[in-house]
């Protein structure tokens, strides 16, 4: 089985799991999944400054994880599930891929034994 990686480009999948790796962007996607919040708001939630938060939610809308637009005076940040349903697509196919290995590795074992 070819891993087609879902449409996305090597760059994109380092970019999206990168951007995952970080506990604080993991938590600020899943905020924004919720409700969108300003960048302000998400900043009170965490030990770190602003301009740390900007930097987060940055790397996120990069990878295309959230997106941000203006309100007025406050910039929104959302989550963007459907960047999420292609990362979990994609885990989906290396899932399977391990599944085929194992069930190839099960019938070659079945063989041996008859």
């Amino acid at each position: 089985m070819v891993v087609e990686r879902t449409q996305l480009g090597d760059a994109d999948v380092d970019r999206i799991f990168r951007a995952l790796a970080d506990a604080t962007r993991r938590d600020i996607v899943r905020r924004t999944l919720v409700t969108e919040m300003s960048v302000s708001r998400l900043a009170e939630s965490y030990a770190m400054s602003f301009a740390a938060v900007q930097k987060h939610v940055a790397v996120l809308e990069e990878a295309g994880l959230v997106s941000k637009h203006r309100r007025g005076r406050e910039r929104l940040v959302r989550g963007e599930p459907g960047m999420i349903a292609r990362a979990q697509r994609l885990l989906d196919e290396y899932e399977q891929l391990w599944r085929d290995r194992i069930d190839r590795l099960d019938a070659l074992l079945a063989d041996d034994s008859t």
